[in-house]
């Protein structure tokens, strides 16, 4: 069994259940125009949403071109016309309040502190990451939070790898795993950093991908297993 030093943390569903927090804000943000928010939109609101943050990974467009954009492109599928930018400034404040943990998170991560060196490794906005992680209890456990808005790059570029890997104290690649949930953010940077990958993937989603990590885990809990 190979011996990790250093684990990276992806937040977004792997850690806090963004996925929850996602549907809280979308809700009370349409419901300040007066609209109910159906499951119809939020199909909608993810496609859209995918797709600009796709393309800020691929680094075709920057942070605040996805987050300004993506409700003035929904709203307009309502015949709405709205301000992109007022709309996001309501959504993040929504967003900010929304901690809930992945089953399993905090006990993990309470008793990994013990013998490894633990660090986020997210791409987002710093504030809304910064107050979920310290609502959830989870911001103190860890030694670091690197977020892509600080860095200036984000993952999957190696630039972000970079970024955090020259903060870390003697830092070793061999000694480092990444955990996150995203085959195109976490697990592909993670390989274009040279690490060691591992794919959290609770609902067993196919990997049609030809990105192949190094392993692959239903649940928090099964990590022991990797890393001893």
């Amino acid at each position: 069994m190979k011996k990790y030093r250093t684990l990276l943390f992806d937040v977004d569903d792997t850690l806090l259940d963004f996925a929850a927090a996602e549907k809280a804000a979308l809700r009370l943000l349409f419901e300040e125009h007066s609209m109910t928010f159906t499951t119809e939109m939020e199909s909608h609101y993810k496609k859209i949403n995918h797709g600009l943050w796709k393309s800020f990974e691929e680094g075709k467009m920057d942070r605040d071109e996805v987050v300004n954009t993506r409700f003035s492109l929904l709203f307009k599928e309502y015949g709405q016309k709205v301000d992109g930018v007022l709309l996001e400034k309501s959504y993040r404040s929504y967003l900010e309040e929304g901690h809930q943990l992945v089953s399993g998170a905090f006990e993990l991560i309470k008793d990994l502190q013990q013998q490894y060196d633990l660090y986020i490794v997210t791409n987002g906005v710093s504030k809304t990451q910064d107050k979920r992680l310290r609502a959830s209890g989870l911001h103190p456990i860890f030694k670091g939070i690197f977020v892509s808005e600080d860095t200036g790059f984000q993952k999957p570029m190696k630039e972000f790898f970079d970024y955090v890997f020259g903060r870390i104290p003697h830092f070793s690649a061999e000694q480092t795993l990444i955990i996150g949930d995203s085959l195109s953010s976490d697990i592909k940077g993670g390989q274009l950093a040279g690490l060691d990958t591992c794919w959290f993937n609770p609902n067993k989603v196919p990997n049609d991908t030809k990105i192949v990590p190094t392993y692959e885990i239903q649940k928090l809990d099964e990590l022991y297993q990797i890393i001893g």
